[in-house]
């Protein structure tokens, strides 16, 4: 294709025209650095992933900067922090969001056994559970040994938003990831706990490095001021209410907590992994000796991995349009982040893509479909409608395929 050509080609979502794949790893440089879309644009200053002038990534970068990390000093600063709100009087004293996965499950278990702490888990529950992800959430609690608040929200509302999350922005799994992020702030102001932990920062996957620079969580990103710049589903909540006739108590359940709630509450809301090297895959055994998890019984749909991100049903779709709008599914995702904690290749991260990235997942999608009221039919057609020009193309067949990938055999490689 001539340079004329590819610069007419139109880019959505404010992706960089020109495809870049890291030298280290397998991603590309169309990695969205935040995983929320509010609108149909990537709302960032830096919309995705950066790919320095030797052909690192910043994901691949700060791999290199955890291997400089002097994590004993980093635990010592952990428990500085836990003695301050360390209570004995029967109190929680720390909130740790999660589904039972083998990232929550580490979290919660390593804060009580390890460091004597009191948390109280929350659980914003998926959209349509799998009977393996619901068995690991109960091992999580009675394996585990914690008290639990199952957060279950109105599901009409989560059906709709969801549906036109998938309508406005190809996006499946907004709306839960949306509930997922902001229920621990929630929580916390709730039960006045101070402390909330997350796992690893997104700084791990490729946003900005200095993210990482720091374990405290901005308050930006888990509360808000003003109702109008909020968008579920890629709808201002002004017209959701309107159009929708959804009141507006229904909807503050999706919402970050405003800064009313926060006044007068000390809640400080970290990242475990900015204390305690976070490596996926040490997650995973660890979940398994101490809160009888258990993998996916089958290989996952578009990738080659069981353990990740296998409570919901709807998940398996989240990862095929990711992989329609910015050419990225589930198996670049899982090789990347285990290339980079070095127990893959790349040449092997290279295969794996190769064979499975972008597998349609139609396990749970006639089931899913008729959950959410939509055609399967009518997505299909949002599957080519949200297909950004410069990233595809057609082949001979006339089906889809991308122009470059991270094989070199792109339609345009």
């Amino acid at each position: 294709m001539s340079t004329e050509t590819k610069q007419k080609l139109e880019t959505y979502y404010g992706l960089p025209a020109e495809v870049k794949f890291c030298r280290r790893c397998v991603i590309s440089n169309q990695r969205p650095s935040s995983v929320v879309e509010f609108k149909h644009n990537i709302k960032s200053k830096k919309p995705t992933i950066h790919i320095d002038n030797e052909g690192v990534c910043d994901a691949c970068r700060n791999a290199d900067i955890k291997q400089q990390i002097d994590w004993e000093k980093r635990e010592e600063e952990l428990i500085q922090l836990l003695d301050k709100y360390r209570r004995n009087d029967g109190h929680y004293d720390c909130l740790v969001p999660g589904s039972g996965g083998k990232d929550s499950a580490l979290q919660a278990h390593i804060l009580k056994y390890k460091y004597d702490m009191n948390p109280l888990t929350v659980t914003w529950p998926p959209i349509l559970y799998t009977e393996y992800g619901y068995q690991n959430w109960k091992n999580w609690i009675d394996v585990g040994g914690f008290d639990n608040v199952k957060f279950t929200r109105n599901g009409r509302v989560m059906k709709l938003l969801t549906k036109l999350s998938i309508e406005n922005l190809f996006h499946p799994f907004q709306t839960f990831i949306l509930g997922q992020k902001n229920i621990g702030a929630k929580i916390a102001a709730k039960f006045d706990i101070p402390l909330v932990f997350y796992g690893e920062n997104e700084a791990e996957y490729g946003n900005p490095i200095a993210d990482n620079f720091s374990s405290i969580r901005d308050k930006s990103y888990h509360s808000f001021k003003n109702l109008d710049e909020i968008y579920l589903g890629g709808i201002s909540i002004k017209e959701l209410r309107e159009k929708y006739e959804i009141k507006l108590a229904d909807l503050m359940t999706f919402l970050p907590i405003t800064e009313d709630e926060l006044k007068g509450k000390e809640i400080e809301v970290h990242y475990l992994g900015y204390y305690l090297k976070w490596t996926p895959q040490e997650s995973y055994y660890y979940a398994v000796e101490n809160t009888g998890f258990k993998a996916r019984p089958f290989r996952t749909q578009g990738t080659y991995s069981k353990y990740n991100s296998i409570d919901d049903k709807i998940d398996d779709l989240h990862y095929f349009t990711t992989y329609t709008k910015f050419g990225i599914g589930r198996a670049t995702y899982d090789a990347a982040q285990e290339i980079r904690n070095k127990h893959l290749t790349r040449e092997d991260g290279v295969a794996l893509v190769k064979k499975f990235d972008g597998e349609f997942p139609d396990k749970y999608f006639n089931e899913i479909m008729e959950y959410l009221e939509m055609d399967p039919e009518y997505f299909h057609e949002l599957t080519d409608k949200f297909r950004s020009p410069h990233l595809w193309g057609k082949d001979e067949k006339g089906e889809g395929k991308l122009r470059h990938n991270v094989a070199g055999t792109g339609l345009d490689d």
